[in-house]
């Protein structure tokens, strides 16, 4: 488990090769940019490729980068527990230049307060075999029941603090700050050395956290661990490494979590700790962090093409129904070729609540899906289409094969699915998103669709008519260009006939 306050970083690179005319500030002409999850999600992500099964708990406001963290989170592997966020998603922007910052950006404001954690949070950190408290001093690790929750676990805790931030829950296995941070945290009056003020630092912080140990980082000079024993062990880096150091800490605390995880002594998780923080740094740091495979929003997602249409939109309509304390209900699909089966359905689920998103498959999506015949009418009608109808509050598209990235952001209070669901063991239907929903307390629902109505079928009738002609309008493209699609469906040897059992998605 991961419990943190999360970022969305961005680093945009670029040259400099003249200055603003009227200030004398470098004018940056960026060549390429990065996103990645930063603070706690940077942690996951770090923890998820050593290998581990790994939740995040954290906070996500109903905005963009909420939603683009929850993709790329979700493309890395890791299980989002989103607690609701009153504010803004917190941004952190560098502006590079030859491998150097000139500014950081920082966006989102003060922070929020994050909302209560579900039954289902409670019972991860119980259950967990190691917790990274992973605090970047906005807020998640000042949560009343996750710190009663994480003072209670019998798993080790390790908690990478922030001045900022609360003090860690009595009994942590670790405490890992940086030689700035326990000077500060600490207040201990400066040794006569380095390493001696480390020490007092550490033995102080140790004993008013009432903690396991508390390992120092040094940089390039390793960590320094205090433990019950009198004497400090001193772990050196295995060779001097320099760089980029950003991520650095969340390398050594996320390694030495999963180590404790995998029944390490804390002794052994801090030298592997050292150790992987070097060779991240030496690596290049996050500019050697493979990116997560996910594109780009498509301007659909990002709320170009309709001012019901795109995260924006879904996020302010999904803010106001739960200020009001509503209802929020979602559905998803390819919704290709919109007929009266899809209508009735999403009627019906507008009925459950206050608001109703939809969830579309993007043109990427529906492809993956469903073959290089299909979609036969693009992201951007479709869109359009599902938006215009009055029991639709919001569209966002995705590009996922399935919508667990965008309900992990979204948390809608019920997920509705049309069609003949067999019903398990419970009450529920067995939907493949009903576990998703129950990290947040959500329930899943099947309403009734009408009988012969599909896509499949308008399309198999199409061809049997003889020849009809079926063209999908404009579709935006990523780079937000025109971009025309015909889907001609004709009768002969060419014709291309799937098998679906789609019902009346």
């Amino acid at each position: 488990m991961v419990v943190g306050d999360v970022l969305l970083d961005r680093d945009v690179e670029g040259v400099v090769n003249r200055l603003c005319p009227d200030s004398p500030g470098p004018v940056l002409d960026e060549t390429t940019h990065v996103e990645r999850p930063g603070g706690a999600g940077l942690a996951a992500l770090f923890a998820a490729a050593q290998g581990a099964e790994v939740a995040l708990v954290t906070a996500l406001a109903d905005d963009a980068a909420g939603a683009r963290l929850s993709c790329l989170l979700t493309a890395a592997g890791v299980q989002v527990y989103a607690l609701p966020l009153v504010g803004a998603t917190p941004e952190k922007i560098r502006l590079r230049a030859r491998g150097r910052v000139l500014l950081r950006h920082d966006r989102g404001g003060l922070p929020g307060v994050p909302g209560e954690p579900g039954e289902a949070v409670l019972r991860l950190i119980a259950n967990a075999s190691a917790v990274l408290v992973s605090d970047y001093g906005r807020g998640v690790a000042r949560q009343p029941a996750l710190r009663a929750a994480l003072a209670a676990t019998t798993a080790p805790v390790v908690w990478d603090p922030h001045p900022r931030g609360p003090a860690a829950v009595p009994g942590v296995h670790l405490a890992t700050p940086n030689e700035a941070e326990v000077r500060e945290l600490a207040e201990a009056p400066p040794g006569p050395s380095r390493l001696a003020t480390a020490a007092r630092g550490a033995q102080g912080l140790r004993h008013r956290w009432r903690a396991g140990a508390v390992a120092v980082t040094l940089g390039a000079d390793g960590a320094l661990l205090c433990h019950a024993g009198a004497t400090p062990l001193v772990v050196p880096a295995p060779g001097g490494a320099e760089g980029d150091t950003c991520g650095a800490g969340d390398r050594f605390a996320a390694t030495a979590s999963v180590a404790l995880a995998r029944g390490a002594l804390v002794s052994e998780a801090v030298e592997l700790a050292v150790a992987e923080a070097s060779a991240y740094v030496a690596a290049g740091g996050v500019a050697g962090i493979p990116p997560v495979p996910i594109g780009a929003p498509t301007p659909a997602a990002s709320g170009i093409g309709g001012e019901r249409i795109g995260t924006a939109a879904a996020g302010a309509v999904v803010a106001a129904v739960r200020a009001a304390g509503g209802t929020v209900v979602a559905t998803g699909g390819c919704f290709d070729l919109l007929h009266a089966g899809h209508v009735a359905t999403l009627q019906a689920a507008r009925r459950l609540g206050d608001c109703l998103v939809v969830c579309l498959n993007s043109d990427t999506s529906v492809t993956g899906l469903k073959g290089p015949d299909r979609p036969v009418v693009s992201q951007g009608d479709r869109g359009r289409l599902l938006a215009a109808l009055g029991c639709v509050d919001a569209v966002v598209v995705f590009d996922e094969p399935t919508p667990h990235a965008v309900l992990s952001w979204l948390r809608p209070d019920v997920w509705v699915k049309g069609g003949d669901y067999a019903t398990g063991a419970g009450d529920e239907p067995v939907l493949p998103e009903a576990d998703l929903l129950r990290r947040w307390g959500g329930h899943t629902v099947v309403v009734p669709y009408l009988h012969g109505r599909s896509t499949t079928d308008l399309i198999a009738a199409a061809h049997a008519t003889g020849g009809d002609r079926l063209r999908s309008g404009p579709s935006i493209g990523p780079d937000g260009t025109d971009r025309r699609r015909p889907a001609t469906l004709s009768r002969g040897p060419g014709a291309v006939e799937r098998q679906s059992t789609e019902g009346a998605r």
